[in-house]
């Protein structure tokens, strides 16, 4: 009886030895960050094209065949260049025309004048009828309209003449050339396309496509970085100077053009090139700052040690921090955040540490789930009971 009362004790101390060995001490550590000078930035991230801020489509306003073409890509030019002339033998016989078909219309307007001027006379001594006289008058008149239509029929001819005299309306240089000599032009229904010349190449603009969910945040004057895939390694800087208020539906989506300086002293930046905009619509430098996860953190009574205790206080913005044994709520004023960094107004001094997360170790290993009569038994158990 006291050999089964011994081996019976032995097996109970021998389970509770098993059961204290699988128990470990739980430990809780906190995280903590400084509150500490920095930067809160927001951006957005869009694509746009670069083109040069002032460029112009020089055409023409006659028909006719390309006689000479005094520049080409890349020209630079003058304003009041010639860089263009057109056929000029159909334009001068027009004008030569105009310019008959004028005198003859004065002649004629020299013999009304001198017919009327008689009629006048004998209709005053009552020597002609009134009627006589009046045809008389209308001839005269006729003729000085037609002397007026003939005027401006010359003019219309100089002009066309002068328009084969292609110049430039600006100082730039050349992007495109639409045609060569001997080409013809014709400016029937719309004006033909001879040059794009651009005025500035060192002052070029991005005209970026902003989501309309992001277009709200964007505003003249912020700061813009953007790369170019032709200098993946240099980062170009601008500021926005406009945002245009036209919407653009592609797809079902809606975006914004935004208008972006991008300087360009190295000629480094071409017509046309992609870029990848980064738009900060918010930027506060060297001010303190704390993560936003110390204003969400809260200390649990369950977590804590017994020796630890918690001084609270009503806030509606706070931080924690440990000092000795004591959590400590402290009353912050808030500005500007991130989602990351949150601007510290007043409450707390620069390096003050503050808690913002915490960490929990140890604790009892999980107990193995217990068996289940009714759950098929492995193969090999069954092999063993059949033999």
């Amino acid at each position: 009886m006291k050999t089964m009362w011994k081996t019976g004790a032995l097996t109970a101390l021998a389970a509770l030895a098993l059961l204290t060995g699988c128990e470990k001490e739980q430990k809780t550590s906190f995280v903590t960050a400084k509150v500490e000078r920095g930067n809160i930035q927001n951006s957005i991230t869009a694509t746009g094209t670069i083109e040069p801020v002032t460029s112009v489509t020089v055409g023409t306003q006659v028909s006719g065949i390309v006689s000479h073409l005094y520049v080409d890509y890349n020209s630079i030019v003058k304003k009041g260049q010639v860089i263009a002339e057109l056929d000029k033998t159909n334009l001068t016989s027009e004008l030569n025309t105009a310019k008959a078909n004028l005198a003859s219309a004065q002649s004629t307007l020299n013999y009304e004048q001198a017919n009327y001027n008689r009629y006048k006379t004998l209709y005053d001594k009552g020597l002609v009828s009134a009627d006589e006289y009046e045809k008389a008058r209308l001839s005269c008149l006729k003729a000085k309209d037609q002397v007026t239509t003939a005027s401006q029929s010359v003019q219309k001819a100089q002009t066309n003449l002068g328009y084969a005299t292609i110049t430039s309306p600006i100082d730039g240089v050349v992007l495109s050339k639409s045609v060569e000599e001997g080409q013809t032009v014709a400016a029937s229904f719309n004006t033909p396309e001879l040059f794009t010349i651009a005025q500035d190449l060192t002052d070029m603009r991005v005209i970026a496509d902003i989501d309309e969910a992001d277009i709200g945040g964007v505003k003249e004057g912020q700061r813009v970085a953007f790369t170019v895939d032709a200098f993946p390694d240099d980062q170009f800087e601008g500021h926005v100077t406009q945002v245009r208020q036209q919407a653009t539906t592609e797809s079902n989506v809606v975006t914004y053009e935004v208008v972006i300086s991008a300087p360009n002293n190295d000629m480094k930046l071409k017509p046309g090139l992609t870029a990848n905009v980064t738009i900060y619509t918010l930027e506060k430098n060297d001010i303190l700052v704390a993560p936003a996860k110390a204003l969400r953190f809260m200390p649990n009574e369950a977590l804590i040690a017994k020796d630890q205790k918690i001084e609270d206080l009503e806030a509606p913005q706070k931080v924690w921090t440990l000092e000795g044994n004591t959590f400590k709520a402290h009353k912050v004023e808030t500005g500007t955040a991130n989602g990351q960094l949150t601007e510290i107004v007043s409450g707390v001094s620069e390096g003050t540490e503050v808690l913002t997360d915490f960490s929990i170790s140890g604790g009892e290993e999980p107990e193995q789930q217990a068996s289940n009569p009714f759950m098929p038994k492995p193969r090999n158990n069954r092999n063993n009971q059949k033999k």
